[in-house]
């Protein structure tokens, strides 16, 4: 068994846990409590430095090796979101149809709540059909914060007008 390596970084919105291996980055996580920040593995230190540049509006994509674990059903969504560019945002409908399951936007918005690498496989930017924020693991106010962030708020407003 390869050996697994943590670390953690403090983002505006908490704190963050990313784990790896040498083959690429298994999980990205935010807690919901502070942690003690140690040195940040060799192999970690790519994503953790991409990470910090995103939070601070300085990257819009993420070039990093990936170790995912999932049915490919559940890979097959995850691809297809990290497809959604920076800024922009689509609905759960939208994704189904993206990902080649039109009919399956429940299995699909269940994949997407079983993303593992939060904020790389940017599960945030899928909103519900009406414009609305539904489903973050981590939390709605991180959702809107991470939309926001991007700008995307803006221009999902240019096309979900009030009425």
């Amino acid at each position: 068994m390869e050996r697994l390596e943590r670390a953690y970084f403090r983002t505006p919105i908490g704190f963050l846990e990313v784990t790896g291996t040498s083959r690429g980055i298994k999980t990205i996580e935010f807690l919901n409590f502070r942690v003690k920040i140690y040195r940040v593995p060799h192999d970690l230190r790519p994503c953790v430095d991409q990470l910090q540049e995103y939070f601070a509006g300085k990257r819009r994509t993420f070039d990093l090796p990936l170790d995912l674990e999932g049915s490919s059903f559940q890979i097959s969504v995850w691809k297809e979101m990290m497809n959604i560019p920076y800024g922009q945002t689509i609905s759960y409908l939208e994704l189904a149809e993206k990902s080649g399951f039109p009919k399956a936007f429940r299995a699909v918005g269940h994949a997407n709540g079983s993303n593992p690498l939060s904020v790389l496989i940017p599960c945030h930017r899928v909103i519900a059909t009406d414009g609305k924020l539904t489903g973050y693991a981590f939390g709605l106010w991180r959702k809107k914060w991470l939309l926001e962030h991007e700008n995307a708020f803006a221009q999902r407003d240019l096309f979900y007008a009030k009425v």
